[in-house]
C-alpha cells in the first residue's frame, strides 16, 4: 500500500480487545472506539535494513497501520488515543468503504482529506529515519518547513498565524457591524496591530 517497498509489507491484526486489555481501558473508552473501528491491522512495518535508510537519533523504526473505520464522520479523539497507547511511530490509514485518509500523530493528529484508496502514496525521502518521518508529516499536514526552522518550530508558528488570522477575521466582521464610531475606531486599532503582527510573523521576524 502507499507504494511503499514489498520489504516493508505484512498483515497482523491487532486486535482492539488486546488493546483494552493492555491499557486497561474503561467501558466508555472501549465503548467509544467500538462505535468508530472495526479492525486495525498492521500492513508496514519500515526499519532501516528493509528500507535501506540509516535509523534516525530518535527514529529507528515506524509501522503503518490500517485502520477500518465503521463510519465516516469518526470521532478524531479515537485515531490520537491510539497514537498515544501504542508506543510506536505510527502513520495511519484509515479507512471508510473504497476511501481513505491518511493521519498522523505528531504533537497534534494531522489528517489529509478522503481520496480514493489508489490515489495515495508516500515517498521515504530524508538521509536517516528521522527525516523521513519528518517529512511524511510535513506531507500529511500540509506543513511547509520554513529555512533554519525545526518541524516542531514550524508547526507552533503555523498554528500560531492561524490563531491571528481568526482573530483578525473576527474582528472585521465586528468592525463592520459597528455602529457606535468610538467602538469601532477602537476595533480598528486592534485590527492594525494584529495585521502588523501577522505581517511581521510572515516576514520571519519575531523581535
Amino acid at each position: 500500500m502507499l507504494g511503499l517497498p514489498k520489504s516493508t509489507e505484512m498483515s497482523k491484526q491487532l486486535p482492539k480487545k488486546a488493546i483494552y486489555t493492555k491499557f486497561q481501558m474503561n467501558t466508555a473508552a472501549k465503548d467509544k472506539i467500538d462505535a468508530d473501528i472495526s479492525r486495525i491491522t498492521i500492513v508496514n512495518e519500515m526499519t532501516a535494513d528493509k528500507v535501506n535508510i540509516p535509523a534516525g537519533e530518535n527514529i529507528q523504526s515506524f509501522f503503518v497501520l490500517l485502520v477500518t473505520l465503521k463510519r465516516m464522520n469518526f470521532d478524531d479523539k479515537n485515531i490520537a488515543m491510539l497514537s498515544k497507547l501504542i508506543p510506536q511511530n505510527i502513520l495511519f490509514i484509515l479507512e471508510y468503504e473504497d476511501s481513505c485518509k491518511l493521519a498522523i500523530y505528531h504533537t497534534k493528529l494531522m489528517q489529509t482529506q478522503w481520496r480514493p484508496a489508489d490515489q495515495y502514496s508516500i515517498e521515504l525521502k530524508g538521509i536517516d529515519l528521522d527525516k523521513v518521518w519528518e517529512n511524511i508529516v510535513a506531507q500529511i499536514g500540509g506543513i511547509t518547513i520554513a529555512d533554519n526552522n525545526t518541524l516542531d518550530e514550524q508547526i507552533q508558528l503555523d498554528e500560531s498565524r492561524q490563531k491571528l488570522e481568526k482573530e483578525i477575521a473576527k474582528l472585521e466582521k465586528l468592525a463592520r457591524s459597528e455602529k457606535q464610531p468610538r467602538k469601532k475606531f477602537e476595533l480598528v486599532q486592534q485590527l492594525r496591530k494584529l495585521e502588523f503582527e501577522l505581517r511581521r510573523m510572515a516576514s520571519g521576524k519575531n523581535n
